[in-house]
């Protein structure tokens, strides 16, 4: 794609080059979009009042009449905004609740009031009443290697907070805030076939899908405040001519939005790692986290760092909102993401460290990468989770990453597998739909969690170090240029038939077609164990009274048979471990293609159990319980079963109600 340089005009605008670089030595993305704003947040009336000069370029070879821009906060105005009936949003919020963004003025480079041209529109439903696209029509069409400039005055009043965004008493969580470009996709972008806006109303389940883009902002707000950003301070101005107000610049460079936090109550950490600073604000109360916010996301950045690339950013900001935000944790903004702890975790749940993994993931699958989470949320939520769960389980335990209590351990990876095999719904949908099309509540379950756990069982089959390849691979072609499921299946293609040849086939496309885009379950199971008596001849001998020895070996013969089934529709290759009474094994691989499969051997001796999978590669399988078999069940592991749940039950009710 041929890059263009943005006009002088807009250079002088940004108080130099859009490509100028102070935060990274080199710039980082295309810069196709860029932002100053200035804003000021008035506490009392829960609102920001802020002028935005903005700039995008037309990097396609079309000749586009307009721009779409996202007005987010837009979806929480009233109750019939699709945002709020998709979700059940109640109509009863006082106005003092509700949020919205209006567009006081709107003007070009040459300050023609561009008012007149604006028009809101609902490309996904045709919600009239849903204002949170707006369409504005250009005085002149952009053509190749146009920038287009505007000038915005505009007031956006935050909600009771919801939806990781809003105020909530003295506290303020700022995101989706300002006038947003949408994408442009020229035909051959993603899945485009012709050029056009990628512009999305704000859904109940979706999040987002933005250019990477220079960012400078200026955040006035009373003294007392303690901020935290997305960008890096360049300058503090304390305090203006009424003793009340302090300015905050910030600057932030290829990143996909620029979200902000103020509250008073705030205490501000800072730690290193290798050239990364970290910021983390916190309540005073939950100063005993400090320590281990630090060393999760120091875990997280040294994992992604090993095994896909590097975090190209000089800082980072988590943010650990008080009890009284709380619906802003667990949100992530590239640069600055929110976790969520509590007063007095107790140190062996790992849920604090889990979600700070998680949402610092999202730095690289929807800030790096910029997948498109309306359309395709899977690529960002779940590969992130899987992500997560190798962290997490690397760090603080392959069985207890999660829980780490001598009554229970749990992992990470096992809660969200079991998430996928029992949910009721699990073959209601494929991960083709966009994200607001997702039936009965399906969307987190597949979205995070068959989509974890089919790259789990991806991994089973090609290998740990084939993944970490297929994954540094796609860092290094799609870093900052926004990639599709397509691209990511093409990187695996590419990277497994290097490594292994025409192993699993030409290429992976089965894998993906079953798992990710069928809806087949998994099922293998062990249907029967046999062994007979044979004669030296291989006859099968029926009574006692007829048993003969091998008058070589003076030893009885058999003949024994595992019988398997596919019990579900996908296919895939498993291993089968037979054990024999003698302790000798044999390891077999099926390719799981048929509806059964027996194994038979004939010898001295006879089998004793089967396993399918004995290493739990294929974590889709929904029945882990079906897949072995033995013929002589030990009780001793039901009986310390029954000890065990009974412990845990004591320590459950000693935790919780004493």
């Amino acid at each position: 794609m041929k890059i263009y340089l943005i006009s002088l005009f807009t250079f002088l605008i940004y108080a130099g080059s859009a490509s100028s670089q102070i935060i990274n030595k080199k710039q980082l993305s295309v810069r196709q979009t860029g932002y100053r704003i200035d804003a000021k947040l008035d506490p009392v009336t829960k609102t920001i009042s802020a002028n935005m000069e903005a700039f995008w370029v037309n990097m396609s070879a079309d000749v586009v009449p307009d721009i779409q821009l996202h007005l987010y906060m837009n979806a929480f105005r009233n109750s019939r905004t699709t945002m709020n009936v998709e979700s059940g949003g109640s109509s009863d919020k006082k106005q003092s609740e509700t949020g919205w963004i209006n567009i006081k003025s709107f003007s070009d480079r040459d300050g023609n009031d561009m008012i007149a041209n604006m028009n809101f529109i609902s490309p996904d439903d045709g919600n009239d009443n849903d204002h949170t696209v707006l369409k504005v029509k250009l005085s002149e069409p952009a053509v190749p290697g146009d920038t287009v400039f505007i000038k915005v005055v505009f007031e956006t009043k935050l909600p009771l907070i919801t939806r990781r965004t809003g105020y909530s008493d003295d506290f303020f969580f700022v995101a989706q805030w300002f006038p947003k470009f949408g994408v442009y996709e020229p035909a051959g972008m993603r899945y485009a076939t012709k050029g056009g806006w990628n512009c999305h109303q704000f859904h109940a389940n979706s999040e987002f899908y933005s250019n990477h883009s220079l960012y400078n902002v200026t955040i006035t707000l009373p003294v007392e405040y303690v901020v935290g950003t997305g960008g890096v301070l360049m300058n503090e101005t304390s305090p203006d001519s009424t003793g009340r107000n302090k300015t905050l610049t910030y600057r932030a460079e290829d990143i996909v939005d620029f979200a902000w936090t103020a509250w008073p109550g705030y205490k501000v950490f800072t730690d290193q790692w290798e050239n990364v600073k970290i910021s983390l604000l916190l309540p005073n109360d939950r100063i005993e986290q400090v320590g281990r916010q630090f060393t999760a996301v120091k875990y997280a950045l040294e994992y992604f760092a090993k095994n896909v690339g590097p975090y190209p950013w000089p800082y980072l900001t988590i943010v650990d909102p008080p009890s009284k935000g709380a619906r802003s944790g667990g949100m992530e903004y590239t640069t600055l993401f929110t976790s969520s702890s509590s007063y007095m975790m107790p140190e062996f749940a790992h849920y604090p460290e889990m979600v700070t993994i998680h949402e610092f993931g999202h730095a690289y699958f929807m800030g790096i990468l910029a997948s498109n989470e309306f359309e395709e949320p899977w690529m960002d939520e779940g590969i992130n989770s899987f992500w997560e769960e190798r962290i997490v389980d690397h760090y603080y335990g392959e069985n207890s990453g999660l829980i780490n209590h001598p009554f229970l351990k749990v992992s990470d990876e096992a809660l969200a597998r079991l998430s996928y095999v029992h949910s009721g719904a699990r073959q209601d949908v494929t991960n083709k739909e966009y994200s607001w099309n997702y039936p009965h509540g399906t969307y987190g379950m597949m979205s995070y969690d068959k989509t974890a756990t089919v790259l789990y069982t991806l991994m089973g089959i090609i290998g740990e170090e084939t993944t970490n390849e297929v994954f540094r691979a796609y860092y290094k072609k799609w870093a900052f240029k926004y990639p599709s499921g397509k691209d990511f299946i093409d990187i695996v293609n590419e990277v497994v038939t290097k490594r292994w040849g025409d192993k699993f086939g030409p290429d992976l496309n089965w894998f993906f077609d079953q798992t990710l885009y069928g809806t087949g379950i998994c099922d293998y199971k062990v249907a029967n164990i046999l062994n007979s008596r044979i004669d030296t001849t291989g006859v099968e001998i029926s009574g006692a009274h007829t048993i003969k020895k091998d008058p070589k070996t003076n030893e009885i013969r058999f003949k024994s048979e595992v019988q398997l089934e596919r019990a579900g529709e996908v296919m895939l290759p498993v291993e089968v471990l037979v054990h024999f009474k003698n302790g000798k094994e044999v390891m077999e691989s099926w390719d799981g293609k048929s509806r059964i499969k027996d194994f038979v051997y004939t010898g001295e001796n006879e089998i004793e159990w089967v396993k399918i999978d004995p290493d739990f590669k294929i974590t889709m399988d929904v029945n882990y319980v079906n897949n072995s078999m033995t013929l002589y069940p030990d009780r001793i592991p039901v009986r310390r079963l029954t000890n065990k749940l009974i412990s845990f039950m004591q320590f459950f009710m000693n935790f919780f109600f004493l």
